[in-house]
């Protein structure tokens, strides 16, 4: 079978990526982050947009070079077109159906959702479906039976806050820098996880249903009780505390439909993924049950062009084709199909 060359082009929120892939194997990788949002403790929408204008045609022509690959040798063109944040994601559109006008090479709309998922799916493993997928980001918490490529069904979902925000808003609410997941991650490992008991969501619940704000204003109720002094010294096991409240919520309910719906297979994606607590807890838990777990690399945990390539290959091998008429679905939902 013929090995298709992707490029992928990644506008979402404030990463401006492209790569370009052969199969599953990454030739390239380029992630050009906006630093412009950090005094703001958050993503400025209109300077995203910006910045994405200035380095979106740098940044597609370094993942060409380092990849040794010119325009014309690429099979197809994936892209970003929902969800996200509205201007960013036209950035990376009218970018591609510009190539695609100009060159003649079909390019297909990629959910960012769906990338999230198929960064399992870079590089060489024996990921196949069906398997059971854990989505966690700073805008989605979801379980998802995927039992054939490109075909979802969401058994579980967050009803407020997803698991990323919270981290980002905990994180806020103890003066720590944005992005919050990492910072807590870091210093969760210094920390005493038992210092103080959490609530976890949802915790006896029977659903595979998620939340988050009762954890956020369990923490938020506690740090205002402390003095500064007292909050400066118990940081890191506030941290510690939080995470293990948040994360056990999400290895719970994730071994639980794994068995409930008898599958052997779980996949983690999203940029929680990233985090060090669930990625040896869930392993830990699935053990006990004979179940494989399945972690992108952390460098594809964030938003990167590299998944969304690996997603929309999937989807050009299964005859899906964009029109020139697409554009950017800021809500788009996992599995909704756009006939743009």
């Amino acid at each position: 079978m013929n090995i298709m060359t992707i490029l992928g082009i990644e506008t979402s929120c404030d990463e401006t990526s492209a790569a370009v892939i052969s199969g599953s194997q990454v030739l390239s990788n380029i992630i050009a982050s906006q630093s412009e949002h950090l005094q703001f403790g958050g993503v400025v929408p209109e300077l995203a947009s910006r910045a994405h204008l200035r380095k979106i045609i740098p940044v597609y022509r370094a993942a060409l070079q380092q990849a040794e690959i010119a325009l014309e040798q690429l099979d197809g063109i994936a892209v970003t077109f929902g969800p996200g944040l509205v201007g960013a994601l036209l950035v990376g559109v009218n970018f591609v159906k510009g190539l695609s006008l100009s060159t003649g090479i079909p390019f297909i709309g990629v959910n960012h959702i769906e990338g999230h998922v198929y960064s399992n799916f870079l590089g060489d493993n024996r990921l196949k479906p069906p398997l059971l997928c854990l989505i966690v980001s700073g805008g989605h918490t979801q379980l998802v039976i995927i039992r054939e490529h490109l075909h979802y069904r969401v058994v579980g979902s967050t009803r407020d806050d997803a698991v990323g925000e919270a981290f980002d808003k905990v994180a806020k609410l103890l003066g720590l820098p944005y992005p919050g997941g990492p910072e807590i991650d870091k210093l969760a490992r210094e920390g005493n996880p038992d210092y103080v008991q959490f609530p976890v969501g949802l915790g006896k619940s029977k659903s595979f249903d998620f939340s988050y704000s009762g954890l956020k204003t369990a923490v938020l109720n506690h740090v205002q009780k402390l003095t500064d002094t007292e909050r400066k010294t118990h940081l890191a096991d506030i941290c510690a505390a939080f995470q293990k409240a948040a994360v056990t919520a999400l290895i719970d309910k994730t071994i639980r439909a794994a068995r409930t719906y008898q599958l052997t297979q779980i996949a983690v994606a999203g940029g929680v993924a990233a985090n060090s607590l669930l990625r040896e807890m869930l392993k830990q838990h699935a053990r006990k049950y004979h179940l494989t777990v399945y972690f992108p690399e952390l460098r594809y945990c964030t938003d990167n062009a590299a998944m969304i390539a690996r997603a929309g290959l999937q989807r050009l091998k299964s005859g899906f084709r964009s029109a020139l008429t697409l554009t950017a679905y800021p809500s788009l939902q996992l599995g909704e199909e756009k006939t743009d």
